[in-house]
Protein backbone atom coordinates (compact mmCIF):
# COMPACT_ATOMS: atom_id res chain seq x y z
CA UNK A 1 0.00 0.00 0.00
CA UNK A 2 3.10 2.27 0.71
CA UNK A 3 4.21 1.73 -2.62
CA UNK A 4 0.64 2.68 -4.39
CA UNK A 5 0.87 5.99 -2.42
CA UNK A 6 3.98 6.94 -3.06
CA UNK A 7 3.14 6.30 -6.83
CA UNK A 8 -0.06 8.09 -6.31
CA UNK A 9 1.98 11.17 -4.78
CA UNK A 10 4.51 11.03 -7.62
CA UNK A 11 2.19 11.21 -9.80
CA UNK A 12 0.16 14.05 -8.94
CA UNK A 13 3.17 16.27 -8.26
CA UNK A 14 4.23 16.19 -11.75
CA UNK A 15 0.71 16.25 -13.00
CA UNK A 16 1.30 20.02 -11.32
CA UNK A 17 4.43 20.46 -11.93
CA UNK A 18 3.30 20.02 -15.98
CA UNK A 19 0.38 22.31 -15.49
CA UNK A 20 2.26 24.87 -14.21
CA UNK A 21 5.20 24.13 -17.04
CA UNK A 22 2.28 24.78 -19.30
CA UNK A 23 0.66 27.98 -17.50
CA UNK A 24 4.22 29.93 -17.82
CA UNK A 25 4.92 28.73 -21.06
CA UNK A 26 1.50 29.84 -22.69
CA UNK A 27 1.81 33.27 -20.55
CA UNK A 28 5.20 34.43 -22.10
CA UNK A 29 4.16 35.05 -25.28
CA UNK A 30 5.87 36.68 -28.50
CA UNK A 31 6.56 40.08 -27.03
CA UNK A 32 5.09 43.30 -29.69
CA UNK A 33 7.15 45.81 -31.18
CA UNK A 34 7.49 49.27 -30.56
CA UNK A 35 5.59 49.70 -34.12
CA UNK A 36 2.77 47.89 -32.35
CA UNK A 37 2.93 49.48 -29.36
CA UNK A 38 2.60 52.90 -31.03
CA UNK A 39 -1.07 51.53 -32.85
CA UNK A 40 -2.81 51.42 -29.32
CA UNK A 41 -2.56 55.36 -29.51
CA UNK A 42 -5.77 56.82 -30.57
CA UNK A 43 -5.96 59.39 -33.12
CA UNK A 44 -7.93 61.88 -35.29
CA UNK A 45 -9.54 59.23 -37.18
CA UNK A 46 -9.25 55.43 -34.80
CA UNK A 47 -10.09 55.39 -31.36
CA UNK A 48 -8.70 52.95 -29.38
CA UNK A 49 -9.79 51.20 -26.41
CA UNK A 50 -7.87 48.78 -24.25
CA UNK A 51 -8.29 45.56 -22.13
CA UNK A 52 -9.75 42.09 -22.34
CA UNK A 53 -10.08 43.08 -25.90
CA UNK A 54 -8.57 45.50 -28.18
CA UNK A 55 -11.38 47.34 -29.75
CA UNK A 56 -10.25 49.77 -32.57
CA UNK A 57 -13.42 52.24 -33.59
CA UNK A 58 -13.62 54.55 -36.54
CA UNK A 59 -14.51 58.02 -36.24
CA UNK A 60 -17.17 58.79 -38.47
CA UNK A 61 -20.86 59.87 -38.71
CA UNK A 62 -21.09 57.60 -41.28
CA UNK A 63 -22.63 53.77 -39.68
CA UNK A 64 -19.78 51.61 -39.46
CA UNK A 65 -19.65 49.28 -42.33
CA UNK A 66 -18.89 45.60 -40.74
CA UNK A 67 -17.27 44.44 -38.07
CA UNK A 68 -13.78 42.74 -38.04
CA UNK A 69 -12.60 40.20 -35.17
CA UNK A 70 -9.36 38.66 -35.29
CA UNK A 71 -7.63 35.86 -33.55
CA UNK A 72 -4.11 36.29 -32.68
CA UNK A 73 -1.75 33.47 -33.22
CA UNK A 74 -0.41 31.04 -30.31
CA UNK A 75 1.63 32.19 -27.83
CA UNK A 76 1.64 36.15 -28.98
CA UNK A 77 0.80 38.65 -27.40
CA UNK A 78 -2.22 40.21 -28.79
CA UNK A 79 -1.06 43.79 -29.46
CA UNK A 80 1.31 42.74 -31.90
CA UNK A 81 -1.38 42.61 -34.22
CA UNK A 82 -2.42 47.14 -33.64
CA UNK A 83 -1.11 48.36 -36.57
CA UNK A 84 -2.81 46.02 -39.16
CA UNK A 85 -6.22 46.63 -36.96
CA UNK A 86 -5.71 50.84 -36.94
CA UNK A 87 -5.05 50.33 -40.48
CA UNK A 88 -8.45 48.55 -40.99
CA UNK A 89 -10.84 50.80 -39.00
CA UNK A 90 -9.47 54.06 -39.83
CA UNK A 91 -10.85 52.48 -43.24
CA UNK A 92 -14.80 52.66 -41.80
CA UNK A 93 -14.65 49.28 -39.80
CA UNK A 94 -15.05 48.21 -36.09
CA UNK A 95 -12.11 45.93 -35.54
CA UNK A 96 -11.57 43.55 -32.33
CA UNK A 97 -8.89 41.85 -31.06
CA UNK A 98 -9.64 39.39 -28.49
CA UNK A 99 -7.03 38.64 -25.39
CA UNK A 100 -6.67 34.73 -25.18
CA UNK A 101 -6.48 32.56 -22.55
CA UNK A 102 -2.78 31.65 -21.50
CA UNK A 103 -2.32 33.17 -25.47
CA UNK A 104 -3.67 30.30 -27.01
CA UNK A 105 -6.86 30.86 -29.22
CA UNK A 106 -7.34 27.40 -28.50
CA UNK A 107 -8.91 28.16 -25.61
CA UNK A 108 -11.25 31.24 -26.59
CA UNK A 109 -12.64 29.85 -29.83
CA UNK A 110 -16.26 31.14 -28.74
CA UNK A 111 -14.54 34.86 -28.16
CA UNK A 112 -16.07 35.94 -31.39
CA UNK A 113 -19.44 35.56 -29.94
CA UNK A 114 -19.23 37.56 -27.15
CA UNK A 115 -17.87 40.25 -28.86
CA UNK A 116 -20.53 40.62 -31.23
CA UNK A 117 -22.99 40.39 -28.48
CA UNK A 118 -21.42 43.36 -26.89
CA UNK A 119 -22.19 45.32 -30.28
CA UNK A 120 -25.44 44.96 -31.91
CA UNK A 121 -25.58 47.81 -33.52
CA UNK A 122 -23.40 45.72 -36.22
CA UNK A 123 -25.08 43.82 -38.57
CA UNK A 124 -22.09 41.98 -40.54
CA UNK A 125 -19.01 40.37 -39.30
CA UNK A 126 -15.79 39.04 -40.33
CA UNK A 127 -13.36 36.73 -38.15
CA UNK A 128 -9.82 36.42 -39.34
CA UNK A 129 -6.47 35.10 -37.25
CA UNK A 130 -3.20 34.63 -37.94
CA UNK A 131 -2.22 30.94 -38.19
CA UNK A 132 -3.45 29.15 -34.94
CA UNK A 133 -5.66 32.26 -34.33
CA UNK A 134 -6.89 31.45 -37.86
CA UNK A 135 -7.39 27.81 -37.32
CA UNK A 136 -9.66 28.80 -34.15
CA UNK A 137 -11.69 31.22 -36.11
CA UNK A 138 -12.87 28.86 -38.42
CA UNK A 139 -13.11 26.41 -35.99
CA UNK A 140 -16.25 29.31 -34.36
CA UNK A 141 -16.89 29.61 -38.31
CA UNK A 142 -17.81 25.69 -38.90
CA UNK A 143 -20.29 25.74 -35.24
CA UNK A 144 -22.03 29.44 -36.33
CA UNK A 145 -21.61 29.60 -40.43
CA UNK A 146 -24.83 31.82 -40.20
CA UNK A 147 -23.47 34.35 -37.95
CA UNK A 148 -20.62 35.50 -40.06
CA UNK A 149 -20.18 36.78 -43.25
CA UNK A 150 -16.65 36.23 -44.11
CA UNK A 151 -13.80 34.36 -42.89
CA UNK A 152 -10.03 35.42 -43.70
CA UNK A 153 -6.96 33.35 -42.81
CA UNK A 154 -3.16 34.79 -42.34
CA UNK A 155 -0.75 31.90 -42.83
CA UNK A 156 -3.34 29.52 -41.91
CA UNK A 157 -6.29 27.40 -42.58
CA UNK A 158 -8.73 24.83 -41.03
CA UNK A 159 -8.91 21.75 -39.12
CA UNK A 160 -9.86 18.80 -40.94
CA UNK A 161 -12.33 18.28 -38.76
CA UNK A 162 -13.99 21.67 -40.23
CA UNK A 163 -14.29 21.00 -43.20
CA UNK A 164 -16.00 24.72 -44.60
CA UNK A 165 -16.58 23.58 -48.85
CA UNK A 166 -20.08 24.70 -48.03
CA UNK A 167 -19.84 27.80 -46.30
CA UNK A 168 -22.04 30.49 -48.02
CA UNK A 169 -19.78 33.30 -46.44
CA UNK A 170 -16.88 34.69 -48.20
CA UNK A 171 -13.01 33.30 -47.76
CA UNK A 172 -9.75 34.66 -48.10
CA UNK A 173 -7.08 32.62 -46.93
CA UNK A 174 -3.19 34.82 -47.51
CA UNK A 175 0.19 33.28 -47.37
CA UNK A 176 3.49 33.80 -47.33
CA UNK A 177 5.51 32.31 -50.17
CA UNK A 178 8.20 32.05 -47.48
CA UNK A 179 7.21 31.00 -44.87
CA UNK A 180 8.34 28.32 -42.73
CA UNK A 181 5.32 27.18 -40.82
CA UNK A 182 1.77 27.40 -42.57
CA UNK A 183 3.67 26.51 -45.88
CA UNK A 184 2.81 26.32 -49.21
CA UNK A 185 2.32 22.56 -49.30
CA UNK A 186 0.00 22.77 -46.18
CA UNK A 187 -1.67 25.93 -47.59
CA UNK A 188 -2.27 23.93 -50.76
CA UNK A 189 -3.61 20.95 -49.35
CA UNK A 190 -6.54 23.09 -47.60
CA UNK A 191 -7.98 23.49 -51.06
CA UNK A 192 -10.93 20.79 -50.21
CA UNK A 193 -11.56 22.21 -47.17
CA UNK A 194 -12.79 25.47 -47.83
CA UNK A 195 -14.89 26.71 -50.92
CA UNK A 196 -14.52 26.81 -54.01
CA UNK A 197 -14.55 30.69 -54.25
CA UNK A 198 -11.85 31.14 -51.45
CA UNK A 199 -9.81 33.73 -52.54
CA UNK A 200 -6.10 32.99 -52.45
CA UNK A 201 -3.48 35.54 -52.04
CA UNK A 202 -0.10 34.55 -51.83
CA UNK A 203 2.56 36.98 -50.71
CA UNK A 204 5.89 36.91 -52.75
CA UNK A 205 8.77 36.97 -50.72
CA UNK A 206 6.40 37.41 -47.41
CA UNK A 207 7.29 34.88 -44.29
CA UNK A 208 5.50 33.62 -41.30
CA UNK A 209 6.11 36.34 -38.19
CA UNK A 210 5.63 39.25 -40.79
CA UNK A 211 1.92 38.79 -40.69
CA UNK A 212 2.33 40.46 -36.53
CA UNK A 213 4.95 42.57 -35.34
CA UNK A 214 6.62 40.55 -33.12
CA UNK A 215 10.20 39.74 -34.26
CA UNK A 216 11.37 36.76 -35.84
CA UNK A 217 9.84 33.29 -35.34
CA UNK A 218 11.30 29.95 -34.55
CA UNK A 219 11.01 27.95 -37.71
CA UNK A 220 10.39 30.39 -40.11
CA UNK A 221 11.95 31.34 -43.18
CA UNK A 222 13.56 35.00 -43.94
CA UNK A 223 11.54 37.54 -46.08
CA UNK A 224 12.75 39.24 -49.25
CA UNK A 225 10.28 41.92 -48.81
CA UNK A 226 10.02 44.52 -45.48
CA UNK A 227 7.54 44.04 -42.79
CA UNK A 228 5.87 46.93 -44.05
CA UNK A 229 5.88 45.42 -47.17
CA UNK A 230 3.86 42.50 -46.36
CA UNK A 231 1.84 44.48 -44.01
CA UNK A 232 0.14 46.37 -46.42
CA UNK A 233 -0.30 44.01 -49.12
CA UNK A 234 -2.39 41.94 -46.28
CA UNK A 235 -4.18 44.80 -45.51
CA UNK A 236 -5.59 46.09 -48.96
CA UNK A 237 -6.53 42.07 -49.25
CA UNK A 238 -8.09 42.20 -45.96
CA UNK A 239 -9.95 45.47 -46.90
CA UNK A 240 -11.08 44.36 -50.07
CA UNK A 241 -13.23 41.00 -48.41
CA UNK A 242 -14.48 43.73 -45.89
CA UNK A 243 -15.37 46.13 -48.56
CA UNK A 244 -17.76 43.26 -50.68
CA UNK A 245 -18.91 41.73 -47.06
CA UNK A 246 -20.08 45.50 -46.26
CA UNK A 247 -21.69 46.61 -49.56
Amino acid sequence: MKTIKKIIVTVAVLMVVISLGFVVWGSTPARPMPEALAALTSSESVIVQTGKWLVFEPVSDLPVKAGYIFYPGGRVDYRAYAPMANALASKGYLVVIPRMPLNLAVFGIDKAGDVIAAHPEINKWVVGGHSLGGSMAASYVYEHPYQIDGLVFLASYPADSNKLSGYAGKVMSISGSLDGLATQDKIAQSVGLLPDTTQWVNIEGGNHAQFGWYGDQKGDNLALISREEQQQLVNQSILDLLSKVGE
